[in-house]
């Protein structure tokens, strides 16, 4: 089941829930019930399970197929990772994708050009906006054309927004497309 996500985009998707139940234990920490999606991102970003990257890549070209301006997408581009890893999951699944698709990757379009704390741990959707301003650029090699940003996790969107942003007034894309892998049940 894919949920539509609301932005500044031209459209966004997220294929399904990330969770589907939490409930929190005596000892502070939660007990999470994953959607298929949401453990197979969990189990890839968190525990190294690579074999995850091709059924991932495989749900989001499934979903791809499906959507009327995938082939129009002149280019893939993953989100920023916002912590060093060894293996990037988003990097890797949305190279799949876009192999698999036959579509341009490009990893290198969208520059980190400030440090940000990762998100996760700032509740505030003001603050986050605060610390995302001005974080990356871009430059005009895609002038005109259509680009599909892909995300691992949907949550209040203060990334994708600004990346949106940041593509709309220095690269002057034609329309952002977004697609994430899961999405929280709480946008905060």
């Amino acid at each position: 089941m894919s949920y539509s996500i609301k932005g500044n985009w031209r459209a966004g998707w997220a294929l399904d829930l990330h969770t589907t139940n939490s409930v929190r234990l005596d000892d502070g920490s939660f007990q999470n019930t994953y959607s298929d999606i949401g453990k197979a991102l969990n189990r890839l970003k968190y525990h190294g399970e690579e074999k995850n990257i091709d059924i991932l890549a495989k749900e989001l070209v499934a979903f791809l197929n499906t959507r009327v301006v995938t082939p129009y997408i002149k280019v893939i581009v993953p989100a920023p990772a916002s912590k060093e890893r060894d293996l990037q999951p988003v990097y890797a699944v949305a190279q799949a994708v876009a192999e698999t698709l036959n579509i341009k990757y490009d990893q290198d379009y969208i520059q980190k050009v400030k440090d940000t704390a990762e998100l996760k741990s700032i509740e505030d959707v003001d603050e986050r906006k605060k610390v995302l301003a001005g974080a990356f650029k871009v430059d005009q090699r895609y002038a005109s054309d259509k680009i599909l940003i892909i995300d691992d996790l949907f949550r209040s969107g203060s990334t994708l927004k600004e990346l949106t942003d940041t593509m709309y007034n220095q690269g002057n894309i034609d329309n952002v497309y977004v697609v994430t892998l899961t999405k929280t049940r709480v946008h905060r």
